[in-house]
């Protein structure tokens, strides 16, 4: 589906024009000689993108600009202001107003079309990870944090740091932190770059002749880790529209004429630096998210969601390595006596204590999860039926030699477990399948609490 820009100019001609330049670019168009047009056509069919233009005599629509910045269901929406005067005060203005961009006439089509692109792009990838974040919510997790406001970190990248001394003073006052100034091969090794770098800001005008190397170099920070997600500013040379437009097409999140003024550029970098940190937000949701949608909540083991295709990915490598694996199914023993006679609070405390006793006494490269109420699961990669057996034995002396505290009001309490261990042959799982070899672990379980439980019982595939 194309994307659905909306023109609003009260100015036939421009409506027209622009309308026959957008559909040539396959997007879907509206058109709109007012406020109150756009207002019904916004509610029919929310735009992507609104070209606005802020000059018409008949009407404020810098107020408009700052509305739809405003209200929720347009927040979201890019808006590039046009037909404002070529001057630092007006193009304030409307960025100030909430525009994303300002373009005064005559519009350069390479550069509008190049920033629309670049605006879709960043709408594009915000959506996707508000989406994420409002399934996270709607499946119970968190909501993202409101952290406090910090200062940004931002780095000034130049061939030649001392040209802009006056305007990196002005942006480290504006952002309340020392702007790092640094040149590009510095940045690209990640030399003196600020931790994780909120904005960068890149100097474009220094060495016009060396175009290439510029536009190489913006790549080049958007593919690096230490600078993937930095928001990138780029300072280009005035009235060179499709040098501009080129940078946008490789990456950069937006581009400012270099005759603009400090406080537009400071503007610019703001909103970049905004956009950034509230990214960071929904990615950080996402990604507690998805560890709570993978991990359980009273121990921090991983669950059996995880566990799944955990083993599969197991199976899979001891095939490939011709390394036996081990896995072992732990249950606690007379656990619901525990609950009985201490409450389930005093239950709770046993199981976490457990895990963490499983867990420190597991690899780094061992699965430890909880699969069960009183149930957990241990995978052992590259790990011999000996092995197996001794580290069974230990987590099962782990358990029973240390007491166990269930709260304040009752002494501490003696805890056994008993343990079912499995091992594949040292061909992998060519002649026993997973599915199998969990099953296994899960017989000699049973052995082991039939024979008196605090015991390991090994299976039938490690004889």
């Amino acid at each position: 589906m194309p994307a659905r820009i909306l023109i609003l100019d009260a100015v036939a001609t421009n409506r027209i024009v622009l309308k026959v330049k957008m559909q040539a670019a396959q997007f879907a168009v509206d058109v709109c000689a007012n406020r109150a047009e756009a207002e019904r056509a916004i509610a029919e069919n929310r735009p992507d993108q609104i070209l606005l233009n802020l000059n018409c005599a008949d009407a404020d629509n810098h107020d408009f600009c700052k509305d739809l910045r405003n209200a929720t269901n347009t927040a979201a929406v890019a808006i590039i202001a046009l037909g404002t005067p070529d001057t630092a005060k007006a193009r304030f203005a409307a960025l100030d107003a909430g525009a994303d961009d300002v373009m005064p006439r005559p519009i350069n089509d390479t550069l509008l079309l190049a920033r629309i692109r670049n605006l879709l792009r960043v709408r594009s990838a915000g959506q996707e990870l508000v989406l994420r974040e409002s399934t996270s919510r709607a499946l119970g997790f968190e909501e993202a944090c409101r952290s406090f406001e910090v200062p940004a970190n931002v780095a000034f990248v130049t061939p030649i740091p001392d040209m802009h001394a006056k305007m990196t003073n002005a942006l480290s006052h504006d952002f309340g932190r020392p702007v790092c100034v640094i040149t590009p091969d510095a940045a690209l090794a990640a030399k003196a770059l600020p931790q994780t770098p909120d904005l960068l800001i890149v100097d474009a005008t220094a060495v016009p002749q060396n175009e290439r190397a510029l536009f190489g170099l913006v790549s080049d920070l958007r593919s690096r880790a230490a600078t993937r997600l930095s928001g990138q500013l780029i300072i280009t040379p005035a009235d060179e529209p499709e040098i501009t437009a080129l940078f946008l097409d490789l990456g950069a999140d937006d581009a400012v004429s270099a005759d603009a003024s400090p406080a537009e550029i400071a503007l610019r970098a703001k909103a970049l630096i905004a956009r950034k940190q509230q990214t960071d937000a929904l990615r950080a949701t996402v990604r507690s998210g998805l560890h709570a949608a993978i991990t359980d909540p009273l121990t921090g083991l991983y669950n059996r969601r995880y566990l799944e295709p955990h083993l599969a990915r197991l199976a899979e490598q001891a095939v490939a390595s011709g390394h036996g694996f081990a896995v072992m199914m732990l249950d606690i023993d007379h656990f619901k006596a525990v609950n009985d006679a201490y409450g389930h609070a005093a239950g709770d405390r046993v199981l976490v204590q457990a895990a963490d006793r499983l867990r420190e006494n597991m690899r780094a490269i061992d699965l430890v999860a909880r699969v069960g109420g009183e149930e957990f699961f241990i995978a052992m990669p590259r790990t011999s039926v000996r092995q197996a057996k001794l580290a069974a034995d230990r987590l099962r002396r782990t358990i029973h030699n240390t007491l166990f505290d269930v709260g304040e009001a009752h002494a501490p309490i003696h805890v056994t477990i008993s343990v079912g261990v499995a091992v594949s042959d040292q061909d992998g799982l060519d002649a026993f399948p997973l599915t199998k070899l969990c099953d296994c672990a899960d017989k000699a379980l049973y052995v082991a609490k039939s024979a008196g439980r605090n015991q390991v019982a090994m299976g039938k595939s490690a004889a």
